[in-house]
């Protein structure tokens, strides 16, 4: 029978020898443990801290990640908001120039403080154009606004419904802007058959500021401000 050889035994004492170290081992007390178990639970025992540090660690990058993809969508909605405005541009350029026009047009059919005297006039003279008498023409204190003043005007006038109607339709065509507000006609006594009215309304017209009560203005909002 061939001999074995010296490498093939010294293989099956170390096996054997490894072998043995793994018996009768005390859970309670791995100190006493021989160096192969030792090592084989250091070794153990270090793969589980690594993968717990991993699965940690990883767990810490899947937040991170799912908070950048939700930045990533608002950036992207963002961008979409941006770039309809962006392509919208030129429109919007020129819809802000009608709007300046109309408002240029609506700040010619304001009198200054100035000519504030010659539209009072040409309301008397619609009324009196339209053959109605003037009971009463009383200006009533001018209230103003941030950007413009109001002045109201109690109007009483007596004559036919037609006419009363055509001075309302001459008042709206005025230059300037003129409006009729809490209109009350009714007939002139007993007489209710005879056909003469009289018609009660506040006319209100409105003016643009001078410089000096627009920084009055300004003065004023930054004293209540303060």
């Amino acid at each position: 029978m061939a001999k074995k050889s010296k490498k093939d035994i010294d293989f099956v004492a170390l096996q054997e020898n490894i072998s043995r170290q793994f018996r009768n081992l005390d859970p309670k007390d791995p100190s006493l443990w021989p160096i192969a178990p030792k090592i084989l639970l250091c070794i153990f025992i270090a793969v589980i801290v690594a993968a717990a540090l991993w699965f940690a660690k990883i767990s810490e990058y899947e937040v991170e990640l799912a908070t950048e993809v939700a930045k990533e969508q608002t950036l992207r909605q963002d961008y979409q908001a941006k770039l309809t405005k962006a392509v919208s541009l030129e429109a919007l350029k020129r819809q802000r120039e009608q709007v300046q026009q109309y408002v240029i047009q609506l700040e010619k059919q304001l009198p200054s403080k100035a000519e504030m005297a010659a539209l009072l006039s040409d309301i008397n003279q619609a009324g009196l154009g339209r053959s109605l008498q003037f009971d009463l023409f009383r200006p009533g204190q001018v209230v103003v606004k941030e950007y413009y003043a109001e002045l109201p005007i109690e109007v009483r006038v007596t004559g036919k419904y037609h006419d009363m109607g055509s001075f309302a339709s001459d008042i709206a065509h005025l230059s300037r802007i003129v409006t009729l507000n809490n209109i009350s006609i009714a007939p002139i006594g007993k007489d209710k058959d005879g056909g003469t009215l009289t018609m009660d309304a506040t006319a209100r017209t409105f003016r643009y500021l001078d410089p000096e009560e627009i920084q009055a203005q300004k003065q004023a909002a930054g004293v209540v401000k303060k």
